[in-house]
C-alpha cells in the first residue's frame, strides 16, 4: 500500500508525461503480479461497487475523530476532496501496519458488500487504525468505487508495452474489454508478442477516435482524398463474431448483449471471425430516432417485449476491423470500406445496416450536406482519409468530425455549489433557469466554459448575493445572464422545468444582457424532437430490419 501511495504521489506531483511514464514503468517492473494487476485496474478507473456511501463514511469518521458532523461536512467542502479531508481529520493510527494493496482491496474492500453495517464499520475503522494519512486517502478513493489520478490510459499503455516489449497498439488491444485483476491477467498482458494466449477472443479492439474539425474542410486538401459519412448520434460500439459467439461492446468497454438482445439476435448470421465498428441507433422506418429514445433502452438489462417494439434499435456498420479471423486494421480506409461492402453483399440479410457514403464531388457539396444535418437528426459529417489505417485512440489527420453548431439559450444564474479538487473553496458548479410564468424555472447545471478570472468574479458575486441555502447549494439573486450551449434537449420528469439539456456548458457570460432579456421556457419546449409512436409496431422487429441492408435509399 505504501508503494502504491508513493506511485500516486509521484503521478500527482507532475504534469510531465515523461516523468509519469517513468514512474509507472518503475512501479510495474518491480510490483508483485497480483498487486500490479490491482494497481493497473485502479489506475484505469475501472468501476467497482460502492460498498459505503459518502454520508455514512463521514458519520463514521466524525465519530472516530470526536467531531460534530457539521464540522466534518464543512471541512470536506473547504478541502474539496472527500477522501483527503477525512484522511486528515482522523486521529493518528493506533495500530500501524504495513498492509499490502492486495490485502486492502481483497480482504478489506471486497468483503464489505457481504457484511451488515456494523461489521462494515468495524472493518473500515480497523483499517483506519492501521494506515497512515496518505494510505487512508487512497483507501477512501477505493471505497468510493472509482479511483482517479492524472494519468492517461495511453501512458499506462506505453509503460506496459515497454515492459512487455510489444508495440503500444498491441498492448492497447490486450487491455481492452473485460478482465479481472489476477496473476493470470498480468502474465497475459506481459506475454511475448507471438503468444497465442495474449488476447482473449472476446476482447474488442481499441477504438479509433476523431478530432474536431478546427478549420475550413477545404484546408484538408482535395475532396477526393476523403470518405464522407453522416456523423450519427448514437452509441459507438463493436460487434465481435468469434468462435460461434456474438458480442456487442460499447466504447466504454461495457458488454451490451443483455440490453440489446434484438440487435444481437439479427447479427447471428455474420460469418465467424468478423469484427465491425459502428453505431447503435434507435431506428424506425429508415431513419434514426432522437438520442433520448435510445437512452430509454440504456441500462435495461432485461428490456421487456413492449419496449423492444416501441424503440427498435439497430447497429449501423461503418468500418471493418476483422475479416475471416484476420486483423484488417492495417488496410487503408478505402480498402476496408470496399471489403465491408462486399461482406454486406454476401451476407446482406443478416439484419444489420450499412452506413451510407455521401457522394461529395466538391467541398461546396460537403457544405450543402452539412447544412442538412439537423433535418436528418444527425450530428454533422465525418471526414475519413481514404489512405488512413485504423489506429488506436485519436490519430490526428485520419478522422475528423465536423459537428453542427450547438444550440444555445440565454439563462440566468440562480444557484451555485462549491467545486472540488483544484476548485475547492470556489463556487464553480452553477444552476441556471429561464423564465416561465413570471418565475425562473431551473433547466440545467453547468461548470465548464469560464476562464479562471471569470470564475473568481462569479464566486465573489455569489458570496455577496446569497439569498438562501438548500443543502450544499446557495441560491443567489438573479442578476447574471449566461449563454449556455448544449447538444440536445429532451423531456425529463425529474426536472422542475420538465426538460433536460444534453451536455450543457457556458459559452459566454452575457454581461450585455439584463435578466429580463433571458429566454423563456417555451423557446426550449419548441426545440423538443417529435416523440415516437407510443404503441407497438405492427410488423415484427426482424421484419423491419430484414429488408434493409443500407439506409442509403432513405438518405
Amino acid at each position: 500500500m505504501r508503494r502504491f501511495a508513493q506511485l500516486f504521489s509521484e503521478l500527482d506531483a507532475t504534469t510531465k508525461t515523461s516523468v509519469k511514464e517513468a514512474a509507472l514503468e518503475r512501479y510495474f517492473r518491480t510490483a508483485e503480479p497480483q498487486a500490479a494487476a490491482w494497481a493497473l485496474s485502479c489506475l484505469l478507473g475501472r468501476r467497482a461497487q460502492r460498498p459505503v456511501s459518502g454520508p455514512t463514511l463521514r458519520a463514521w469518521a466524525a465519530a472516530e475523530a470526536n467531531l460534530p458532523s457539521w464540522l466534518v461536512d464543512q471541512c470536506v467542502d473547504n478541502v474539496g476532496d472527500h477522501g483527503e479531508a477525512l484522511a486528515l481529520l482522523l486521529p493518528p493510527p493506533s495500530a500501524p501496519a504495513d498492509l499490502s494493496l492486495v490485502e486492502v482491496i481483497e480482504n478489506r474492500l471486497l468483503v464489505l458488500r457481504d457484511l451488515d453495517e456494523a461489521a462494515r464499520r468495524s472493518v473500515v475503522v480497523r483499517t483506519w487504525q492501521q494506515l497512515g494519512p496518505r494510505e487512508r486517502f487512497l483507501f477512501h478513493k477505493l471505497l468510493g468505487g472509482t479511483f482517479r489520478v492524472g494519468v492517461a490510459q495511453s501512458l499506462l499503455t506505453r509503460a506496459l508495452a515497454r515492459i512487455a516489449q510489444v508495440d503500444p497498439a498491441t498492448m492497447a488491444h490486450r487491455l481492452a474489454g473485460e478482465w479481472s485483476p489476477s496473476v493470470e491477467t498480468w502474465e497475459r498482458l506481459l506475454a511475448p508478442a507471438d503468444s497465442p494466449h495474449a488476447c482473449d477472443p472476446g476482447q474488442p479492439y481499441p477504438f479509433q477516435l476523431a478530432y474536431p474539425l478546427d478549420g475550413p474542410p477545404a484546408d484538408l486538401g482535395p475532396v477526393a482524398d476523403w470518405q464522407c459519412e453522416w456523423k450519427w448520434d448514437g452509441i459507438r460500439a463493436q460487434f465481435l463474431c468469434r468462435r460461434g459467439e456474438v458480442l456487442l461492446w460499447s466504447r466504454g468497454e461495457e458488454l451490451l448483449n443483455a440490453s440489446f438482445p434484438d440487435v444481437v439476435a439479427v447479427a447471428q448470421g455474420l460469418p465467424d471471425g468478423t469484427v465491425l465498428d459502428g453505431e447503435l441507433l434507435a431506428w424506425r422506418a429508415g431513419q434514426p430516432l432522437p438520442f433520448a429514445q435510445l437512452q430509454r433502452r440504456l441500462g435495461r438489462k432485461r428490456p421487456d417485449a413492449r419496449l423492444l417494439r416501441m424503440i427498435p434499435v439497430t447497429f449501423l456498420a461503418y468500418d471493418l476491423l476483422e475479416l475471416d479471423g484476420v486483423d484488417v486494421r492495417g488496410l487503408d480506409q478505402a480498402e476496408r470500406r470496399l471489403r465491408l461492402e462486399e461482406l454486406f453483399v454476401r451476407h446482406g440479410r443478416h439484419g444489420l445496416l450499412l452506413a451510407p457514403l455521401l457522394q461529395i464531388g466538391s467541398w461546396e457539396e460537403a457544405h450543402a450536406s452539412y447544412a442538412e444535418a439537423e433535418a436528418r437528426q444527425v450530428e454533422g459529417l465525418m471526414l475519413k482519409r481514404r489512405a488512413a489505417t485504423y489506429g488506436v485512440g485519436r490519430v490526428r489527420g485520419a478522422w475528423w468530425k465536423w459537428k453542427r453548431a450547438p444550440r444555445t439559450v440565454d439563462a440566468v444564474l440562480i444557484g451555485a455549489q462549491l467545486g472540488r479538487g483544484k476548485r475547492a473553496g470556489l463556487y464553480t458548479d452553477y444552476t441556471f433557469g429561464v423564465w416561465h410564468g413570471g418565475e425562473l424555472a431551473p433547466i440545467a447545471k453547468a461548470y465548464t466554459g469560464l476562464s479562471d478570472a471569470e470564475i473568481q468574479q462569479v464566486d465573489r458575486f455569489i458570496k455577496q448575493n446569497t439569498v438562501g441555502q438548500f443543502g450544499p447549494v446557495r441560491m443567489v439573486r438573479p442578476k447574471l445572464v449566461f449563454e449556455l450551449a448544449f447538444e440536445g434537449i429532451q423531456r425529463s420528469p425529474r426536472h422542475k422545468s420538465g426538460l433536460a439539456l444534453r451536455f450543457p456548458r457556458m459559452a459566454r457570460w452575457r454581461q450585455d444582457k439584463t435578466v429580463d432579456q433571458a429566454d423563456v421556457l417555451a423557446t426550449l419546449q419548441a426545440l423538443l424532437p417529435l416523440e415516437p409512436m407510443d404503441q407497438p409496431l405492427e410488423e415484427p422487429l426482424g421484419g423491419l430490419f430484414a429488408n434493409v441492408t443500407s439506409p442509403e435509399s432513405s438518405s
